[in-house]
């Protein structure tokens, strides 16, 4: 039997694991959906998520899911939130048609956003939205694509992000106004419904707290979805960071997680190489 021959090492099964499209497909290789849904599907991953229905075909192909659907707003999604009154429309009516199209395919979430902090979050220079007003409005959205959620049966995951790295667009967001783990929890404490849900990204969380392991136990009956990436810089899930990703996920498991971890990390080095020691790190 050759190398190549060798059967594949099964997963532990404890850990439904997927790959976000996008970290593969707008830098470095741009690897295209056929590629990644391959790539994901030996790599026996379940889904491959952030990815919108237009190719879910190929998804369906290759037998895997989108565990978490883009919301429909265009652009910087994450700069146009529940914080700020004015996108509420915009946004129910987009994620309300995502929510409406992930349910007929049977896919379990669709992601939300608190948004900048600012009434204009292209100008920082514009006046600034107060935390109270935030929360209120957030939950006033929220309770609202609640409804629409429930009827549906999908989940709603709202991330909490980190606004400390400034270097880079898609590895920090100073201006977001869910940077606080706490003030993203209450928010969906006081929507309180089972359809509104905490995106738990351990890279956004240990940039802002740290305090990974007893994050996850205060929030355990919260966190809808799980997203990974090394710290600082969210690059892989390699020696070069702080995070202990085995010990990490197994927290999750202990508190009876069973949604999907994504991998969103940004490729530093050789893609397909840092996707499985990614896989692999977290397969406990």
């Amino acid at each position: 039997m050759t190398h190549a021959d060798e059967p594949k090492a099964k997963p532990k099964g404890n850990v439904k694991q997927s790959v976000a499209f996008w970290c593969f497909n707008a830098r470095g290789e741009k690897w295209n959906v056929e590629k990644v849904c391959t790539i994901a599907k030996d790599l026996q991953c379940k889904s491959v998520e952030l990815i919108g229905p237009e190719d879910w075909p190929t998804l369906k192909k290759h037998g895997l899911v989108c565990a978490i659907a883009p919301n429909g707003m265009p652009g910087a999604p994450f700069m146009r939130g529940f914080n700020n009154p004015k996108f509420h429309d915009e946004i129910i009516e987009r994620t309300g048609k995502t929510i409406d199209v992930c349910a007929d395919a049977k896919y379990p979430n669709v992601i939300a956003f608190v948004g900048y902090k600012w009434t204009n979050p292209d100008d920082p220079k514009s006046a600034a939205i107060s935390t109270d007003d935030a929360f209120a409005n957030c939950v006033a959205g929220l309770k609202k694509l609640a409804l629409h959620a429930e009827k549906k049966g999908i989940t709603v995951c709202l991330e909490h992000l980190n606004t400390r790295d400034d270097s880079d667009p898609m590895k920090g967001h100073p201006g977001y106004q869910g940077d606080d783990l706490d003030f993203v929890a209450n928010v969906l404490k006081k929507v309180g419904s089972p359809r509104v849900k905490l995106l738990f990204d351990i890279y956004h969380v240990q940039v802002m707290h740290g305090d990974l392991i007893r994050r996850i136990e205060q929030t355990k009956e919260l966190i809808g979805h799980v997203h990974t990436a090394g710290a600082p810089g969210r690059g892989e899930l390699d020696d070069k960071q702080e995070v202990n990703y085995p010990a990490v996920i197994k927290k999750l498991v202990d508190v009876g997680y069973t949604g999907y971890v994504g991998q969103e990390f940004i490729p530093t080095r050789d893609p397909l190489a840092g996707l499985k020691q990614a896989v692999a790190a977290c397969d406990v």
